[in-house]
């Protein structure tokens, strides 16, 4: 009877299969050993390629959406032009300080001779009303100083920030408080007026670092107070525990388990970073307190063109115009970088 049942059990099974039907491994499967043989575009719904480490997944997102492709563009523009600022003005055949009484007219007031600010083949951007000095290299000049302000304020604030947040999060106790009490101190001052009263103050010295070392003083509490977060979560994980007992060091730990996994928001936040510098330079360069003539800058140069918005807009338009492409694209590249980085930051 036994026997009758088996054979009845493989018969209706026979019937239950196509004839000359095998089982296919499933290729989704992550344990199937031809998951390989797939290519990851598919694997990840046919949008992004997942294939490589996690930054090069990150410079494929990054570039695939349109916006932080064109901004990371204005951005390499920009810093190309700064650093080559001394070889692009002498190919424009003028000095940022050097005067041309040629190209503006005294009966007129020193305003630029002919249409748009007196462009013209010796002078591709214009020129300065009343000086003749040429826009083009003063407009380069500004760029080299305005970045590199805002790129060694920004260098400080996240040295400082990563490192007073990742030892406040780690050590806790007294160490946090004091750190944390720190942070809410310097937080509460008012800075655009600090920084107002101290360059006002500071005559006969180097206005480039002066203002970069200002900047740079108000700006690591917000870095820290991120980073200080991100290392609370983080000082009782499994691999830092691990590392702990195996006899590490507080800066080894911190340097090889807890810095990488900070480096995300860290990078993100840095990018953001970048247009408040360059507004807060701008800014003071246009109060009069940042750099002064001769050294050119975009906030400088937008204070004198006031003067001649009505007579000569174009000498207002063109550092407004970099000046602004400058904020914008830091600013999206940022929000794209936090949104790969950071994502959970970018949601809240």
């Amino acid at each position: 009877m036994t026997t009758e049942r088996k054979t009845a059990r493989r018969r209706r099974a026979g019937r239950s299969r196509p004839s000359g039907s095998t089982d296919l491994p499933n290729p989704m499967r992550p344990t199937d050993p031809k998951v390989s043989d797939v290519p990851s575009r598919y694997l990840s719904g046919g949008l992004v390629d997942t294939s490589g480490g996690p930054w090069r997944r990150a410079w494929r997102q990054l570039w695939h959406e349109p916006a932080a492709r064109c901004s990371l563009v204005v951005v390499v523009v920009l810093v190309v032009v700064s650093v080559a600022a001394p070889l692009l003005a002498r190919l424009g055949g003028w000095r940022p300080d050097e005067f041309d009484e040629s190209a503006i007219d005294p009966y007129l007031g020193g305003m630029p001779r002919g249409s748009f600010g007196g462009m013209s083949a010796d002078h591709w951007l214009g020129v300065e009303p009343a000086t003749g000095r040429d826009l083009f290299a003063r407009v380069v000049y500004g760029a080299q100083v305005s970045l590199m302000i805002a790129f060694a304020a920004t260098a400080i604030v996240v040295v400082v920030g990563t490192a007073a947040g990742i030892t406040a999060g780690y050590f806790g106790g007294r160490v946090d408080s004091v750190l944390s009490r720190l942070m809410d101190l310097t937080m509460s001052f008012p800075s655009l007026i600090f920084m107002i009263a101290m360059m006002s103050v500071a005559q006969d010295v180097n206005r480039v670092a002066l203002m970069t070392g200002v900047i740079g003083l108000f700006g690591w509490p917000g870095i820290a107070r991120i980073v200080r977060g991100e290392t609370l979560s983080l000082r009782h994980r499994e691999y830092v525990d691990a590392a702990r007992v195996g006899g590490s060091t507080a800066p080894r730990i911190l340097a090889r388990e807890v810095l990488p996994n900070v480096s995300g928001p860290v990078i993100a936040y840095t990018t953001l970073l970048v247009p408040g510098m360059i507004s807060t330079e701008a800014a003071l360069s246009f109060l009069g307190v940042g750099v002064r003539p001769p050294t050119s800058s975009w906030g400088q140069m937008i204070s004198q063109a006031v003067v001649y918005y009505d007579t000569d807009p174009m000498f207002f338009v063109i550092p407004s115009v970099f000046l602004f492409l400058a904020v914008l694209a830091f600013t999206v590249l940022g929000d794209a970088l936090r949104d790969i980085l950071d994502p959970r930051g970018g949601r809240s």
